[in-house]
């Protein structure tokens, strides 16, 4: 979630707050979370000042798990409180445009789905301005190899006078233990508490400012990571829990104790050319540990697939250690290149299964699995994801599992959780860095252990309703299946006789059902308990499983229904979902934000035209807003780095004025990488990668990477260009179309640039010089020569310069018509803002480097 907002001055009183350099205070940051068998509610708060003489962005980032539920977000500004209410998406959309026509919004919120999701509050406050926000999540906390695990993320960005992240455990069945690795580094140790009784626990960590710094001088803080707490609860012999509480049920079932079933398990491994690198090392590497697990029942056999599909063995092949060598070796081998065909990759690897089966190869109590790793959208053959979705569906036809591991920040993970969920499988985002190894290896070791298959739980029709989840295809070891429902408390002697779980290898009879009486005194004597934990795990569970349901519903009109239960349970229970927003807004209703979250998590935009363009990017100027006096399109200097590596823009008018002005736009963009001797040429036609005599030609219809010299240029069709170098740098161009017969507009190109380019204190050129942000200072607000466009004084690089209050365009959420976005206009050229005169940055050629001014 981002969100951006600019408040006026109020008064204000001194907090003793922690300055950091920048004159920002972090005077509490507070992480407080409660687990009420196994349902967590988080709260993160900080408390912040801007002391400085200026106003200033002042950040609230955290993360919260993939899959929790955000529920509650206020913000305390001087004293003035907004808070935070749920509606269906479009209504709360259409009250924030009425609002912003108005001159009442303040800001808006998106989210980026990743496996941390990002909130993000971004606030321009005036000098002394102090500040509070709080974010209120709740998540069912799951059993993965034999214990259950609680990550919260503590990110504070900077010393805290007052630091605390405090975790109450309640658990009615009894803890076996408690135990908080030190994922936040060896710095911390020995500061964590833990304080542990029969059924509760207490775990504290309270670190002093001075526990917080990095070193005994350092300004910045070490707390950076996440802080993990892993806990495990006393099980009864059958591995069923039944916990019933204010009209609700849990079904908390976890046997142990039973043999591992053989397992046939293809590996299908994305070897394309994105996977270049650091990614296809990783993988390998833990492949490599994956397939030394494989046990002497198991049966096993590799694909790996760019353009081509190869397989390591046409037929599953048990897994003897000269089988897993000579695997290894194969895999050692790998190169990869080319493009990524995810669709004939899969339907090889249902076939091999399919076929095993057929021929009477495979045993009856084992149980089938397909582990796809891929990084990105399919290239070549099959395009369209509903086909691929539809033809592995149609393909595995219900008997085995497809388990998916998306390798990256670009991958479509939404895809690959819909074609999972779809074949009784889970999918996983694995982040392309030093971690990359053990990520996969977790993953396999969650569903490398099947106990059950094909459980189906009965419950009498006399005692629940309302089920959230009925059947499961396998039970993995150290996992856990979680079932609830509503109950009827005056049959509670059906439940408790009736209840069973049947398997095709096994029956289980759950007869083990908590006292209600023991448990309802229980849990209204602790203070900490959440009274309504049932009924907000039923939800929970509830939702999750129509949002599953509504991926592989076959027609639209059980998908509109689907969507409107979800959206009822939204409002009823105040989650935000797919479909809801929430509407953030002060007590007098003259300031309103607006969080809402796209339904494609890799985008940030509402439905219509969507761009898949990282968190990372930085819109520049564009069109370029001054006149050339040139005749022939002039080329620009936008960066420079370390005098190895130049980036120009060539300069394209409208094909007329308007208002007696011509618009210019990037028409043509290009890289020069002297050190490696590459020229990568990007036009609104072609994309052209040069190497001395070597060329190679792409146009916008191709979707693909190629690779030279370690640059990595990755092409999405119609859409933008990615260059990556090494670790050090990336840049997007994105492709803007216009209507080919508009009488004014053109093609043209807009580049993004991370902030976290490593870029050396010599950048320059337009763009370059700012790469390093300068020190500006604002102030003297006035009514401009228009009422809706105020003038204001600008202190920047020594010079005082008058500004105007106006809109610009942010192209990284509507390519097509852009987002208006609230900016200070500098006058004359950008003089006194830029180094030297505008002309400076004028050079002769494509790849040529300039001078600085």
């Amino acid at each position: 979630y981002i969100l951006h907002i600019f408040l006026f001055q109020r008064s204000t009183s001194d907090w003793g707050y922690v300055e950091d350099d920048d004159k920002i205070g972090l005077y509490s940051y507070k992480v407080q979370s409660t687990i009420t068998s196994r349902l967590a509610n988080t709260m993160i708060q900080a408390k912040m000042v801007n002391n400085a003489k200026r106003s200033q962005h002042i950040v609230f980032d955290v993360q919260v798990p993939k899959g929790a539920f955000i529920d509650n977000f206020t913000m305390d500004v001087n004293g003035i409180t907004f808070t935070s209410k749920i509606r269906e998406k479009s209504e709360a959309r259409k009250m924030y445009s009425q609002a912003k026509a108005k001159g009442k919004a303040a800001g808006i919120v998106r989210s980026n789905a990743l496996d941390m999701e990002n909130f993000k509050t971004e606030v321009n406050v005036p000098p002394g301005t102090r500040i509070q926000f709080e974010l209120h999540y709740h998540e069912m906390i799951r059993r993965k190899l034999s214990s259950y695990e609680h990550v919260i993320s503590v990110k504070p960005g900077r010393l805290a006078k007052h630091m605390e992240v405090d975790v109450r455990i309640i658990e009615p069945q009894g803890l076996r233990y408690v135990h908080v690795p030190n994922s936040l580094g060896d710095h911390f140790d020995g500061i964590t508490t833990i304080s542990k009784g029969e059924k509760k626990a207490h775990v504290s960590f309270k670190p002093t400012m001075a526990q917080q710094r990095k070193c005994p001088t350092c300004s910045s803080t070490a707390v950076d990571g996440n802080f993990v707490v892993q806990y495990d609860v006393n099980r009864e012999t059958t591995g069923g829990e039944l916990e019933i509480f204010n009209g609700y049920f849990i079904h908390f079932f976890a046997p142990e104790n039973l043999d591992p079933l053989p397992k046939n398990i293809l590996f299908v491994i994305d070897v394309s050319g994105s996977m270049w690198g650091l990614k296809m090392k990783q993988t390998i590497e833990a492949m490599k540990a994956i397939l030394s697990e494989l046990r002497a029942a198991d049966q096993f056999s590799l694909i790996d697939f760019n353009h081509n599909v190869r397989c390591w063995r046409d037929n599953l092949v048990s897994a003897t250690p000269a089988q897993v060598e000579d695997a290894k070796k194969y895999i050692q081998a790998i190169h990869p290149n080319g493009g990524t065909n995810i669709n004939e990759a899969l339907l090889r690897a249902t076939f091999i299964l399919n076929e095993a089966q057929n021929l009477g190869m495979l045993d009856p109590n084992s149980v089938s699995m397909i582990v796809l790793v891929s990084d990105g959208d399919p290239t070549v053959g099959e395009l369209k994801l509903t086909t691929i979705q539809k033809n592995v569906k149609q393909s595995i036809k219900d008997e085995f599992s497809l388990f998916c591991l998306g390798i990256g920040f670009d991958v479509d993970y939404d895809f690959l959780q819909r074609i999972a969920t779809d074949n009784r499988g889970m999918a996983q985002r694995i982040f392309g860095n030093q971690e990359t190894s053990a990520q996969m290896k977790n993953f396999y070791n969650q569903v490398s252990t099947p106990l059950l298959k094909k459980i189906q739980f009965n419950y009498p029709q006399e005692s629940v309703s309302d089920v959230t989840q009925s059947s499961f295809h396998n039970y993995f070891g150290g996992s856990e299946i979680v079932v609830a429902g509503k109950v009827d408390t005056d049959n509670l002697q059906h439940l408790e006789s009736i209840v069973t779980a049947t398997a095709a290898n096994a029956e289980l009879v759950m007869e083990t059902l908590r006292d209600v009486e023991e448990l309802d005194g229980f849990m209204k004597k602790d203070k900490y308990a959440d009274p309504e934990f049932t009924r907000k795990l039923w939800a929970y569970l509830t939702v999750n499983q129509m949002l599953a349901e509504r991926n592989t519903a076959p027609t639209a009109a059980l998908k509109r229904n689907i969507t409107k239960s979800i959206l009822q349970m939204s409002l009823d229970h105040h989650i935000v979902t797919p479909f809801t927003a929430m509407l953030i807004e002060n007590a007098e209703k003259d300031e309103i934000m607006l969080a809402d979250q796209p339904k494609d998590p890799r985008r940030g935009c509402c439905p219509g035209q969507c761009l898949s363009i990282p968190a990372w990017a930085n819109v520049t100027a564009v069109p370029v807003s001054f006149m050339p006096e040139q005749r022939s399109p002039p080329v620009s200097s936008l960066s420079i780095n370390r005098g190895k590596i130049v980036v120009n823009g060539q300069l394209i008018g409208a094909k007329k004025t308007e208002n007696k002005k011509l618009n210019t736009y990037f028409g043509k963009i290009g890289f020069y990488f002297k050190a490696k001797g590459l020229k990568v040429e990007i036009t609104t036609e072609t994309i052209t990668l040069k190497d001395g005599s070597y060329s190679i030609t792409l146009t916008w219809s191709d979707t693909g990477h190629i690779i030279r010299k370690q640059l990595l240029v990755s092409m999405k069709k119609e859409n933008n260009v990615t260059i990556t170098v090494g670790k050090e740098m990336s840049f997007m161009v994105l492709l803007h179309r216009v209507w080919k017969n508009h009488p004014v507009n053109v093609d043209f190109l807009g580049i993004y640039i991370p902030p976290e380019n490593q870029f050396s204190p010599a950048a320059h050129g337009l763009i370059g010089q700012f790469t390093s942000e300068p020190e500006v200072y604002i102030h003297h607000q006035r009514t401009g020569q228009a009422p809706e466009k105020p003038q204001a004084t600008m202190e920047v690089k020594g010079n005082k310069l008058t500004v105007t209050r106006g809109l610009q365009k942010d192209y990284r959420t509507d390519r097509v018509l852009g987002t208006d976005v609230q900016c200070w206009f500098v006058h004359n050229s950008g003089k006194g803002f830029i180094d030297g005169h505008y002309k400076d940055y004028l050079v002769p050629h494509l790849y040529s480097f300039m001078k600085k001014p």
